[in-house]
């Protein structure tokens, strides 16, 4: 190639970048709790086309990360919860790391850039008890040391996310400033600051700000979101918003602690689109392009200004996940589960009116689907009908209140199960008859404001999710245990602060 085409190459590749920048700092995570995931290789190119350069698995599915290798992204691969007794024994950390981390050459260009390593995921979550609390800290302590004995550790760094229940303000002073880690953990979590810091590792924690609306049904909006809120004062410090004053209390817990200057990663943060009142599109582009803003201000909270690494949740809607959390549980992704973007929304937090980068080349099955016959009688068969389609894959939670398809007539709402479960079992001829009650159709029953899916084609999706390995916001969770994601207790001790200081 001659120097002139080598520099014009160079320059289109420099404009390509600059088109599709991310804000610095920014990932996503990537569930993979579907019926239906597009190929690690569509998802890859979709992240390098919208410029994200941090990606967060739940898990170290090896079909993933085989296909990472070269890509240049930042990754971040985790333990379960489920693995963190048997990490516990050195022997079992090091043949953890030497069959997760060793093999993709993480310090090299033709590797796979693993950056973190999760050990567990909201182990200390208040619902689990004294399940995780013995068992933490020495598999952090174990999985560092094994990387350190690989020689990755200077690169390669074992963290936890946490949920933000582990801190807390007490109720006589619920402010950011009086933040302190949970009484009843407290001295587990010291030890595991201790490992974090001789390693120069990361604190990792899940915000859910969303949660404040959804839980504390009297919380103000406006503070959820960073459109500038009349501001809340903690002595000289004004708050308009409850990620800050959420973030300060860590960082008011840290100091408590002894440890003012470890960094923190935001490991978990969105909003989603459907399955309640505030789950819509609207809230979630608002909240979503007003933290991108916030993060590219590099203004940081008032305790920890500047720079802060976040990870947005999720890149997909999964149709698989537990709703016992709430119907919104399917819903978090930034894409649908096809990979087409749900909104407009600007990564580089310039304020420009961008979409997306949709995925390529994603194939579906044939524009076929499954709706109640014209006939059909809406009676109790017709629900027992539309329960056994619910309770064996298909996705019903937009026809649930407050989600986006519930407007929808009896009628129309059994197609949409129907249909649901019909797409799930990829579109199969025993998979539409609901003892003679529905068929197939070629005619889209879509409606404006809700959309009856085609599913991908199977060719063009992985393998099967790794089952309680590949959850999202929990790891190994049956659905009886699965319990809230993101910082309820935090977020509900700041809307009585927040109701105190209106006062």
């Amino acid at each position: 190639m001659s120097r002139g085409w080598q520099t014009f190459s160079a320059l289109l590749l420099f404009i390509g970048i600059f088109n599709n920048a991310c804000v610095e700092g920014l990932g996503v995570n990537w569930g993979t709790v579907s019926s239906h995931k597009l190929a690690p290789e569509t998802v890859i190119q979709l992240l390098k086309d919208n410029g994200i350069q941090k990606v967060k698995l739940f898990d170290a599915d090896p079909t993933i990360l085989k296909a990472l290798a070269g890509s240049g992204l930042e990754v971040m691969i985790a333990a379960t919860n489920l693995e963190l007794a048997d990490l516990g024994d050195p022997t079992k950390a090091k043949d953890w790391v030497h069959k997760n981390v060793i093999p993709y050459n993480v310090n090299s260009k033709d590797g796979v850039n693993i950056t973190i390593v999760a050990v567990g995921n909201e182990p200390f979550l208040q619902a689990y008890g004294d399940k995780f609390t013995g068992v933490t800290a020495p598999a952090l302590k174990n999985i560092q040391d094994a990387l350190n004995e690989a020689g990755v550790g200077k690169t390669t760094k074992a963290s936890i996310p946490f949920n933000g229940d582990v801190y807390m303000s007490p109720l006589y002073n619920p402010v950011p400033s009086a933040g302190i880690f949970r009484p009843d953990i407290a001295d587990k979590i010291r030890d595991i600051l201790k490992i974090l810091s001789a390693n120069n590792a990361p604190f990792i924690v899940n915000i859910y700000p969303f949660l404040s609306l959804y839980f504390a049904k009297d919380f103000p909006l406006e503070y959820a979101f960073f459109d500038g809120a009349t501001p809340l004062v903690d002595g000289k410090i004004q708050y308009t918003n409850v990620l800050d004053a959420n973030m300060d209390t860590l960082v008011s817990a840290l100091k408590v602690e002894g440890y003012s200057d470890m960094p923190i990663i935001v490991g978990e943060i969105g909003w989603p689109t459907d399955g309640d009142t505030n789950a819509n599109v609207t809230l979630a582009q608002r909240f979503l392009q007003g933290l991108i803003k916030h993060l590219a201000s590099n203004k940081g909270s008032p305790l920890r200004p500047g720079y802060l690494e976040t990870y947005l949740f999720g890149l997909f809607d999964e149709d698989k996940k537990s709703t016992l959390p709430g119907n919104f549980e399917r819903s978090w992704g930034i894409f649908k589960y096809d990979g087409q973007p749900k909104f407009p929304l600007d990564l580089s937090g310039k304020g420009e009116n961008k979409t997306l980068v949709a995925a390529k080349d994603v194939q579906y099955l044939p524009k076929k689907w499954c709706v109640l016959k014209g006939d059909a009688p809406t009676d109790a068969n017709l629900a027992d009908n539309m329960n056994y389609a619910c309770n064996n894959g298909g996705d019903c939670t937009p026809i649930q209140d407050g989600s986006s398809c519930n407007f929808l007539d009896a009628k129309q709402k059994a197609s949409y199960v129907f249909n649901s479960y019909f797409q799930i079992q990829n579109q199969s001829n025993t998979s539409c008859d609901f003892k003679g009650l529905a068929t197939v159709t070629t005619q889209d029953p879509s409606v404006p404001n809700c959309n009856f899916t085609i599913q991908i084609a199977p060719s063009t999706s992985t393998s099967p999710a790794h089952g309680a390995h590949s959850s999202s916001h929990e790891q190994g969770k049956s659905a009886a245990s699965t319990s809230l994601p993101g910082t309820l207790a935090t977020i509900l001790a700041f809307a009585t602060m927040l109701a105190q200081l209106r006062l």
